[in-house]
């Protein structure tokens, strides 16, 4: 189940610091953000993808699952406020599905991994 949650974050973060690299003074049209805004993001993404795929640091894991979540139901959030639902809303779905993954990997995890 982490799996489900990290490959997406991390790519996604990937991503974003690229599409920054590639335009820094740009601007997200539908939502409005400033593009640095989503390079912050991507930095994030990325580091918390790697926290909860490594072995140990249970805190910094318990950190990582609530940013991911964080990130995930704004973005739906954001999304829904602006009405950038994409087809069928996508826009809106897809992250929530996600954190529901991210849940059900946090919730799942062995006690050993517990704080």
């Amino acid at each position: 189940m982490t799996i489900l949650v990290a490959l997406p974050i991390g790519s996604g973060g990937v991503l974003q610091v690229a599409q920054y690299l590639g335009n820094r003074h740009g601007v997200v049209p539908v939502l409005g953000y400033p593009m640095y805004f989503f390079a912050i993001l991507g930095f994030w993404k990325v580091l918390g993808a790697i926290a909860i795929l490594v072995p140990r640091f249970p805190r910094l894991k318990e950190w990582a699952y609530a940013g991911i979540f964080f990130d995930l139901t704004g973005a739906a959030a954001s999304c829904a406020f602006v009405g950038g639902y994409g087809a069928y809303g996508f826009h809106v779905i897809a992250p929530l599905i996600i954190a529901g993954f991210c849940v059900a990997s946090w919730a799942g995890r062995p006690e050993s991994r517990a704080l």
